[in-house]
C-alpha cells in the first residue's frame, strides 16, 4: 500500500501527493486520477487548481525545492559537521523531494516543455547557497563559487540516493566545507597582508 503524504490539504497535499507518486512510480505513473485517488480528492479539484499536468508538476517543483532548501537547512550552512549531518539525515528522512527532483531533471531532456522549470530549480538553489556563503563572510562576486558548491552538494546527495556509503559523503561534505572556510579565511590573511604593506 502506498504511503499517504501528510501535508496539509489543497494545493499543498496535491503538490505533496504528487512528489511522492512520482518518486515512487516515475512521470508516467502520475496522472490526476493517481493523485486524486492517494490525496483523497476529486479529479475536478485538480484541474480547479492547475488546470493541467504541466501547471501541476511545476508547482511540485518548486514546492519540492523549497522543502528541500528548509529540510537541508541550506539557508544555514552552519557549521561543517552540523551542515554534513544536516544535509544527508534529511535526505534520508524525506527522499522523495530530491527523488522527484531528479525525475524531473531526466524528464526535462526528454521534453523541453520542462527546461524551465528546471532552469528555475537551479536558479534557486544557487541563489541559496550564494546567500548562504555571503553570510558566512565567503566572498564570490561572480557566483562561480557558489555554482561548484552546488553542483557538489547535489553530486553528493544523487550519490548518497544510488546507497554510497553516508560516512564517505559525510567526510566529502565536511571537506567541502572547510575548503569553502579556507576561501574565505585566505581572502582576510591577503586582504590584511595588503593593508599592512600600503
Amino acid at each position: 500500500m502506498a504511503r499517504q503524504i501528510p501535508y496539509g490539504s489543497g494545493r499543498d497535499l496535491l503538490v505533496a501527493t504528487t512528489v511522492g507518486i512520482v518518486a515512487e512510480k516515475g512521470l508516467r505513473g502520475m496522472t490526476f486520477r493517481a493523485v486524486a485517488d492517494r490525496a483523497g480528492v476529486n479529479n475536478s479539484l485538480i484541474a480547479h487548481h492547475f488546470g493541467n499536468r504541466e501547471s501541476l508538476l511545476a508547482a511540485a517543483l518548486d514546492w519540492s525545492v523549497e522543502s528541500s532548501i528548509d529540510s537541508t537547512g541550506l539557508l544555514d550552512l552552519a557549521t561543517s559537521n552540523a551542515f554534513s549531518d544536516g544535509l544527508l539525515d534529511s535526505v534520508a528522512e524525506r527522499p522523495e523531494l530530491q527523488a522527484f527532483q531528479y525525475e524531473m531533471i531526466l524528464e526535462s531532456r526528454r521534453n523541453p516543455v520542462y527546461q524551465p522549470y528546471v532552469t528555475r530549480l537551479y536558479t534557486r538553489y544557487h541563489e541559496v547557497v550564494a546567500a548562504s556563503l555571503s553570510h558566512h563572510g565567503i566572498d564570490d562576486p561572480s557566483g562561480a563559487l557558489a555554482r561548484s558548491a552546488f553542483a557538489t552538494l547535489d553530486g553528493i546527495v544523487l550519490q548518497f540516493m544510488a546507497g554510497v556509503d553516508a560516512e564517505l559523503l559525510r567526510a566529502a561534505l565536511h571537506q567541502l566545507w572547510e575548503g569553502l572556510l579556507g576561501t574565505r579565511d585566505s581572502a582576510v590573511i591577503e586582504a590584511a597582508a595588503g593593508t599592512s604593506s600600503g
